[in-house]
């Protein structure tokens, strides 16, 4: 996906707290991000944010232009990853199914449109979300992915190089035929890409804060 694609603009504050958002000098204004994807969360994180509200749907359904909502979805999900409050609206086809839940480790939207448990469904990610509950990690010569969004803990761990190659394209989304099938079906399996349209992005995100210690995750 280009890196000079428009990317969303968001509202931001200094804290989790909505009244002590409230007070002078928290709300750091109307930021455009124009930057590359990768990279904002870690921009807005520099700027001192720690509450975030997208002021746009993040829109799944089929009708919708792929392109801004899986770069909004990639924010929402690098800013869970620091354990940034988001505020952001998801909006999903009526037959969207389980798909809330592969997306199920981000911070839960303050609402969810289209599908027509989704009341049901928003209070189950809801009840469910943790930090960390889907991961992945870069060691020397292998990469591992946990996650818990299932249930149980699953572990994918890899070694050859087309699967970080298929990663780093997979980050913000890419047309699903620049990824290397065979990373790209393994991933399929696993549910660890989310397709939309044409085009394929990475589920997990690789943690920047531990719930605990990391042995114990």
């Amino acid at each position: 996906m280009p890196a000079t694609l428009t990317s969303p603009t968001v509202l931001a504050w200094r804290d989790y707290d909505p009244a002590a958002c409230a007070l002078p000098g928290m709300f750091l204004g109307e930021l455009p991000l124009p930057g590359p994807a990768r990279g904002e969360a870690a921009r807005l994180w520099e700027l001192g944010a720690r509450r975030v509200r997208l002021p746009e749907p993040v829109d799944l359904t089929a009708t919708a232009d792929p392109v801004p909502a899986l770069r909004a979805l990639g924010l929402v999900r690098d800013l869970t990853a620091r354990a940034v409050m988001v505020e952001w609206t998801l909006r999903l086809a009526p037959d969207a199914g389980e798909t809330w839940r592969v997306l199920s480790h981000l911070q839960p939207p303050t609402a969810l449109e289209g599908p027509e448990d989704a009341a049901e469904s928003l209070r189950a990610w809801r009840h469910g979300h943790y930090l960390c509950k889907c991961l992945w990690r870069k060691g020397p010569g292998f990469l591992q992915i946990r996650d818990r969004r299932w249930g149980e803990l699953r572990r994918f761990t890899a070694d050859e190089p087309e699967y970080a190659t298929a990663i780093d394209r997979l980050d913000h989304g890419a047309a699903a035929d620049s990824v290397p099938a065979a990373a790209l079906d393994d991933f399929r399996t696993e549910q660890l890409v989310l397709d939309v349209g044409e085009y394929a992005w990475w589920v997990p995100y690789r943690v920047s804060r531990w719930l605990q210690q990391s042995i114990a995750i």
